[in-house]
């Protein structure tokens, strides 16, 4: 199959699996392992946002990229690398602790900018995964709401490797129970609308559970 044929097959997914949500999940493409050359094509497939892990991933393939694509820092980040993609992603999604709040604050008032941010929740309490647990979402957010830097869009996750899909499904609903909890608390600063969530292996899960991204790679780069 080719980029465009695979692209198309997971959006037909998508949409098939949302069609409860009213809207289809917005798709990024996890790059990591790609090159830019790898990347450009997706453009001509109708892809314009982009995933990227590591900090240094970014700042390497930007300048190839020419400004075509929409870059969201999705891995875990060190609060002292904040400054160097401050300027240069459209999100983060991986907020999990208050010292990487607070530098991002402080980075983004430097910059100017309210930067997007996600919550990143361990719904299923891994050790060797970031993210916070279910319990400490609230004041968490809370904190993050005050930090005029920041700009809490919503929560994301990421599910246990090989855990069975009724077990991830169990998951998945309640992050969308969590996201529709955290919208209803109305809590100035937010603006909880978006759930990132699905990968490559179970994007159509999290579609039919209300994620509104998904990020997904291998079933793209193969």
């Amino acid at each position: 199959m080719t980029l465009e044929e695979r692209v198309a097959r997971v959006r037909a997914a998508l949409a098939r699996e949302s069609a409860a949500w009213g809207r289809p999940p917005r798709l990024i493409a996890v790059t990591k392992y790609s090159t830019v050359e790898q990347i450009l094509p997706l453009e001509n497939a109708g892809v314009t946002d982009i995933g990227e892990n590591r900090v240094q991933a970014i700042r390497d393939k930007l300048p190839g990229l020419g400004g075509r694509f929409s870059v969201h820092l999705i891995g875990q980040l060190q609060s002292n690398k904040v400054k160097y993609i401050i300027r240069d992603v459209c999100m983060i999604h991986s907020l999990d602790h208050e010292s990487l709040a607070r530098e991002i604050d402080r980075q983004a008032q430097k910059a100017n900018l309210r930067m997007p941010v996600l919550i990143q929740v361990n719904i299923a309490r891994e050790p060797q995964k970031g993210g916070i647990e279910e319990e400490n979402l609230f004041p968490f957010l809370r904190l993050c709401a005050g930090l005029p830097g920041l700009h809490v869009r919503g929560l994301m996750t990421m599910m246990p490797l090989g855990a069975e899909r009724e077990i991830i499904e169990g998951y998945f609903a309640r992050m969308r129970t969590l996201l529709d909890w955290c919208r209803q608390e109305n809590m100035q600063g937010t603006d909880m609308t978006e759930l990132s969530m699905g990968m490559s292996q179970d994007y159509d899960l999290a579609a039919r559970h209300g994620a509104t991204m998904v990020r997904v790679g291998s079933a793209l780069f193969r």
